[in-house]
């Protein structure tokens, strides 16, 4: 194992809290001396099929943990998943089936595999031991927390101040992942900013079951390519992990450069020396790595982690031809239409494939990111004539060539 000063440096990596850090050098150096690994935890609720970059920050943390020799757990809420996670709602989820659940845990398995080393991770389902729990047992779990507590919750706290409805099961969310951490006898948890309140409750659930209370590092939420806010799909600036190579790396090449610095603290395998070049290379400094170079070896880091070191090398020389010689790809998508009547730009941009939505196509015409023949597009209610063929683009890095009739 690595000295205790070397995991602190890495364990702080990126993240906002570590909490309580004292604890988790005690624990650490017990560790150290007995050979013994922590029990590392993150849970994760299989909400929807499929992972952007933003998902993976903790999984990236898990996998610094595991290369630090310590033992991780990979929770799939499950049973979570189907009371439906509070957190940062206005309003309550729905809640969904057990198949949808189980439907999605499946692709996260296959995803997070991706990163984490499949032969030194656990994963483990809240269901094995939440789905044996009798009604009565629940209750005695609620007892656990005041009403009280539980509004001091900064969403439940807004909700209930303006009027707006919480249903009692959703305060049944975070003490059900606080007793996941009992359960697993968690020495650490990991989670997102934004759920802090429910680690801490992990904390205060551990010390009335006699445990040691877990330590608890949050991290940030990862901004998207807007590099303001969260990268979400509902707002077009994420990255999927299972897009195609040309779309990864032509989206991170796209960033700022101070973007891609919060994208190698976050999510890349470079270590802290090499971060630190990065760092002064986009601040100028002397010996610091050019930001170009650095910017494309990410790129090629995060295809070849989610695809191959072959796709990583394709996708650089289809982001060479397309933007260095400004030329359109040759295997862009024929999306056909009839030559009848006239279609709206946005709703040709999402049957086309080119948008998620009629929203985020709007969003994209008003930034004037999407051009028809070549043309910038920059009436958002435009209705295109039929017109034999001609290439649709949008963004940098999505084509179809539109063939009417």
């Amino acid at each position: 194992m690595k000295s205790l000063q070397e995991q602190m440096a890495v364990i702080r990596r990126g993240a906002v809290e570590v909490l309580v850090e004292a604890e988790l050098e005690e624990k650490l150096k017990k560790s150290i001396a007995s050979g013994v690994p922590l029990k590392i935890k993150a849970g994760f609720d299989p909400t929807a099929p499929d992972l952007h970059l933003g998902h993976t920050v903790l999984i990236q943390k898990l996998k610094q943990f595991q290369d630090l020799g310590h033992e991780v757990n990979f929770l799939i809420g499950d049973f979570t998943a189907m009371i439906g996670d509070p957190t940062g709602k206005s309003e309550t989820r729905k809640s969904l089936t057990r198949e949808e659940v189980l439907q999605n845990a499946e692709t996260y398995k296959e995803q997070v595999f991706k990163i984490l080393d499949p032969e030194k991770t656990k994963v483990v389902f809240n269901s094995a031991w939440m789905g044996e729990k009798s009604a009565s047992d629940l209750i005695a779990l609620a007892s656990r927390y005041t009403v009280a507590r539980m509004l001091e919750r900064d969403d439940f706290h807004k909700r209930f101040t303006g009027q707006q409805p919480i249903a009692i099961h959703e305060f049944l969310y975070p003490l059900v992942q606080g007793y996941d951490s009992v359960a697993l006898q968690a020495d650490v948890e990991l989670g997102g900013t934004d759920q802090k309140f429910n680690l801490l409750v992990g904390r205060e659930l551990q010390k009335q079951e006699g445990q040691a209370p877990q330590s608890v590092v949050t991290m940030p939420l990862l901004e998207g390519l807007d590099g303001v806010n969260k990268m979400s799909k509902s707002l077009g600036n994420y990255i999927g992990i299972t897009e195609p190579p040309k779309e990864i790396y032509g989206k991170i090449m796209s960033t700022s450069d101070e973007l891609m610095v919060r994208y190698y603290e976050l999510l890349s395998d470079v270590d802290l020396a090499e971060l630190q070049r990065i760092k002064d290379g986009v601040a100028g400094k002397a010996g610091g790595a050019h930001p170009m170079e650095s910017k494309k070896a990410l790129a090629q880091e995060m295809v070849a982690r989610f695809y191959d070191r072959d796709a990583a090398q394709q996708a650089e020389q289809d982001f060479v031809q397309q933007f260095k010689q400004k030329e359109v790809p040759d295997d862009i998508p024929v999306f056909s239409l009839p030559d009848d009547q006239p279609i709206w730009i946005c709703r040709l941009l999402t049957d086309a494939g080119l948008t998620a939505s009629n929203g985020e196509a709007r969003r994209l015409v008003k930034q004037g990111g999407v051009r028809l023949a070549g043309e910038k597009v920059t009436d958002a209610d435009l209705e295109v004539s039929p017109a034999g063929e001609v290439v649709l683009q949008a963004g940098k890095r999505r084509f179809a060539r539109v063939i009417f009739g």
